[in-house]
């Protein structure tokens, strides 16, 4: 079983929509194996994004990241990190496609309501911003 990083962001939290969005997870045949609502910290949004450092859309995304609380999850299942990337489409919402978590719901490209690691390297780096008791054991 591979595991992934999720994050549902401020704008899905705020709209109501963190039931429905881990519910299709869920009937996927994902199984949730942590998860926290918080209030991320500038540190932390850095930590998470620092391989966008220095791009133009860096700023406005440590700041939606920042603008509300957020969910952090840990999903297991078979191919997870590929699965969850189908599951919520692409990054621009305008363009993912309709059935997409993303191409359902979104609209905004910052604000694009999930965040998931797109690799098991990414999951490693990083689900310990978060969930330190996971360590890199997985």
């Amino acid at each position: 079983m591979e595991r992934t990083f999720v994050i549902l962001k401020p704008k899905a939290v705020q709209r109501g929509l963190v039931g429905e969005i881990i519910a299709r997870f869920e009937r996927k045949g994902l199984r949730l194996v942590e998860m926290q609502m918080k209030q991320m910290t500038r540190e932390e949004a850095a930590r998470l994004y620092e391989v966008h450092r220095g791009k133009p859309f860096y700023d406005d995304l440590i700041k939606v990241m920042t603008s509300g609380p957020v969910v952090l999850m840990v999903l297991e299942g078979r191919q997870a990190v590929e699965v969850v990337r189908k599951l919520i489409g692409a990054t621009d919402p305008v363009k993912a496609e309709p059935g997409t978590i993303r191409g359902d719901y979104g609209l905004e490209i910052t604000d694009n309501l999930v965040h998931a690691s797109d690799s098991g390297e990414s999951f490693e780096r990083e689900s310990v911003i978060f969930f330190q008791s996971l360590g890199k054991t997985h």
